[in-house]
């Protein structure tokens, strides 16, 4: 069982603005079976990475075009399906429009691969269908934009909020071991431990 990560390059766009960005593409399971999350930019480099596995799923953390944009094509040329919190809809439709089907992630929901466990955790704020993939047999949750090295994602844009993504955080997140390593959709891993003694900070510097 592994934990394995491209680093992909493009473009976010939302509001009227581009930004150039780095995304983290994350890949889970063994030699067998793997599941994506978040298919970022360039749908081939992930699909080599995935190589001859079967790809399970493609779990979207959340719908802002720089983690889905690649996960149209390569679920086409994989046959796996697409899976996102609906809430996320309108954020999704900007991308692919209404035409296009994922199958509906909510809280609770449990990803199973490579004999590890994918438990779902419903973590609005930075979008409202942002959700974190807690993988307790490795260790590890994958917050997507939710948590980063060093606070909060952002949530200055349409569909935010600062006071919702603090509440995701602080019970959602924080609640988990303290040894458990964050795994984010961009920029460098840290852990919960790492983290959890700067919330007061984060609430004052947010306000």
């Amino acid at each position: 069982m592994t934990i394995g990560k491209i680093v992909t390059s493009g473009t976010f766009t939302l509001d009227g603005g581009s930004w150039d960005v780095d995304n983290n593409v994350w890949l889970v399971g063994d030699d067998h079976e793997v599941v994506v999350i978040d298919a970022a930019h360039d749908a081939e480099a992930i699909r080599q990475a995935v190589g001859g596995r079967r790809l399970k799923a493609i779990v979207c953390t959340h719908a802002h075009n720089d983690h889905i944009n690649a996960a149209g094509a390569l679920a086409d040329a994989t046959g796996a399906p697409i899976m996102l919190h609906p809430a996320d809809a309108v954020l999704w439709e900007m991308v692919y429009g209404a035409e296009r089907e994922y199958e509906p992630l909510k809280d609770g929901d449990v990803i199973e691969v490579a004999g590890a466990a994918l438990h779902v955790l419903h973590t609005p704020g930075h979008a409202p269908g942002a959700v974190c993939l807690y993988a307790p047999e490795l260790g590890a949750v994958f917050t997507g934009d939710t948590l980063f090295s060093g606070g909060p994602g952002a949530t200055g844009r349409s569909y935010s909020s600062f006071d919702t993504i603090i509440g995701s955080i602080r019970d959602r997140l924080l609640t988990l071991p303290p040894e458990t390593v964050v795994h984010t959709g961009h920029g460098d891993s840290t852990s919960i431990g790492a983290e959890a003694p700067d919330l007061q900070e984060w609430i004052s510097r947010g306000h």
